[in-house]
């Protein structure tokens, strides 16, 4: 059997030279991009059997000029960069990486809220440049901190992430809460299901873990965050476009929110005049919570599962 040709159009984040590929070199004849420019991909694809993609975005027009393609793997848990309606109508089927990450991506989102709360990175910069050398006191703060215990925490969507956030944050003693189409009855006996209105209503600290489709973007605009809590903290590792950012900063500016943690934007890397990047209480990272090495190398043998099961006539993971 002839060995396919397998094309990673964006290869360098997956992996910026601390894996081996030698595990998908052994299924075919393997080109690595480091990244591909909208205008390449068709030249750099035409003699793909299969595409990995990470942000690359593909669509119907892509596939039209692809006769050879037949199989797309998603190098991410989300798959919203794929025309996945086209790809099916092409018979492409797209298989995602889902579940590689849980463990990263909740302990990013700890992470963000036990900045806020204890504000370690701020105190450090500050005792840096002299803060503590100049007080007259043992002891000195120029920012608040705050105990999680008893603290409303409310997570939107419970699957994996969602659900593993819950677990990490438990022993903290947060009374918890999620937005989900799961019932009452499958959810663990400490959360309580609630709608996104009540969530925003009545939490402390929200956590966004939903996949961003048509019909949810920008949920969290001007409108629910007018419902929200005062002092709330906003978290999002999911997808920057579930937010309204213009909307999120002014509710920073007008102090009705009190933080915004996000590991993703809109656009990536955003533009310098994205609102949020210049609001007060804003803590950012650039879309790094996936990426440990250890997240980095289960996405590969998840990318190598979904080649060899394809090729076995029994693909898994396919999300279209």
């Amino acid at each position: 059997m002839k060995r396919p040709h397998i094309v990673f159009l964006d290869a360098h984040t997956l992996n910026p030279g601390d894996l081996d590929w030698k595990c998908i070199k052994d299924l075919g004849e393997f080109t690595a991009y480091e990244r591909t420019e909208r205008e390449n991909i068709i030249s750099r694809s035409i003699e793909a059997d299969i595409i990995i993609t990470n942000k690359t975005v593909l669509r119907r027009e892509h596939f039209e000029k692809l006769p050879k393609l037949r199989l797309i793997c998603v190098a991410a848990t989300g798959f919203d960069v794929i025309d996945v309606a086209a790809a099916r109508e092409f018979g492409i089927p797209v298989c995602n990486c889902a579940g590689y990450g849980t463990r990263a991506v909740a302990q990013m989102v700890v992470a963000h809220l036990l900045e806020v709360a204890n504000r370690v990175g701020h105190y450090t910069a500050a005792c840096h440049s002299g803060f503590w050398s100049q007080q007259n006191d043992f002891c000195s703060w120029n920012n608040p901190l705050m105990e999680l215990q008893d603290k409303k925490m409310g997570v939107i969507g419970f699957g994996n992430i969602g659900r593993e956030v819950i677990n990490l944050l438990r022993p903290f003693g947060m009374l918890l809460f999620a937005v989900t189409s799961k019932t009452q009855q499958s959810l663990p006996a400490d959360v309580c299901k609630v709608t996104l209105e009540e969530a925003f209503s009545q939490c402390d600290v929200i956590s966004l873990h939903c996949p961003l489709m048509e019909n949810n973007k920008k949920m969290v605009n001007e409108q629910l965050l007018n419902q929200a809590k005062k002092g709330l903290i906003l978290i999002n590792t999911a997808r920057g476009k579930l937010i309204d950012e213009t909307a999120v900063a002014k509710a920073l500016g007008e102090g009705r929110l009190g933080a915004f943690c996000c590991d993703v934007l809109s656009k990536e890397p955003p533009e310098e005049d994205n609102p949020i990047l210049s609001s007060p209480n804003t803590f950012i990272t650039p879309h790094i919570a996936w990426a440990t090495p250890e997240a980095r190398q289960r996405i590969l043998e998840i990318i190598v599962n979904n080649i060899k099961s394809f090729q076995t006539g029994t693909p898994i993971n396919v999300v279209n």
